[in-house]
């Protein structure tokens, strides 16, 4: 995993406190793979909000977040949420190859 443990520990600690104590963060993508280099930041976050706005804010806190406190980088993130209605392929592929962080 090409993310060091102030890096993991930022992403999770900003889902948390941005969406909800219990959202889970996945990482996937190429950041997983040691033997490459560069790529973006491929998330998955599980949260239990319901509430399109309140997610959109999240998501906008999270990433405001994330960015004060690593540095603009290329940071993709895929929200799941309960009643969720359109599971695309991605979301089963960040869920099956994704690493909670």
């Amino acid at each position: 995993m090409r993310l060091n443990p102030f890096e993991r520990q930022t992403l999770k600690l900003a889902a948390q406190t941005c969406f909800d104590a219990d959202a889970v963060v996945r990482l996937f993508g190429s950041r997983l793979d040691d033997s490459r280099r560069g790529g973006d930041i491929d998330l998955l976050i599980d949260t239990t909000l319901t509430d399109p706005g309140q997610i959109a804010r999240a998501h906008s806190r999270f990433l405001a977040q994330i960015y004060a406190a690593l540095g603009e980088q290329k940071i993709d993130v895929l929200i799941d949420y309960p009643h969720h209605q359109q599971q695309l392929p991605v979301y089963q592929l960040a869920r099956a190859r994704g690493v909670v962080l």
